[in-house]
């Protein structure tokens, strides 16, 4: 837990033990998981305190919210060195159609968006929806 109370701490949050179990609970998901999915897992807390704990990270550039066209907001980890920045840090999510699960793609980065002049980007989603590997290779077995 002394590596999670540090990272919040050089990102201005305070460790408050329920910020600590979220943030262990987001390292060890390989998916990006909604506010309903993070009530499930800690079902004595309150929603508000959830909600208040990942706006918090939000804020902070700790995670990133994806809407990947579920009408749920989802939330993943942001990598150690990522400024949520339009045009640097932003990268593409893929949306299992079969699993509803959503993954970030980090290594494939958005590109450079050149905008009308007087418009200026805040934020940049983009969401491949498809089938995921592990659906896809689930009837391969019975062959």
């Amino acid at each position: 837990m002394e590596d999670i109370v540090k990272k919040l701490e050089e990102k201005g949050v305070k460790p408050t033990a329920m910020r600590l179990l979220t943030y262990k609970h987001l390292s060890k998901m390989e998916v990006a998981i909604s506010l309903g999915e993070l009530e499930k897992h800690f079902k004595s807390s309150e929603r508000s305190t959830l909600f208040r704990t990942m706006k918090t990270f939000e804020e902070n550039k700790l995670v990133h919210a994806i809407e990947d066209g579920t009408g749920f907001v989802k939330y993943a980890l942001c990598d150690e060195d990522c400024q949520c920045e339009v045009g640097n840090d932003l990268h593409l999510h893929f949306h299992c159609n079969k699993c509803d699960e959503t993954i970030c793609l980090t290594d494939h980065k958005i590109p450079q968006i050149n905008l009308p002049q007087g418009f200026k980007a805040e934020n940049i989603n983009l969401i491949v929806q498809g089938i995921c590997v592990k659906c896809g290779n689930e009837g391969a077995d019975s062959r």
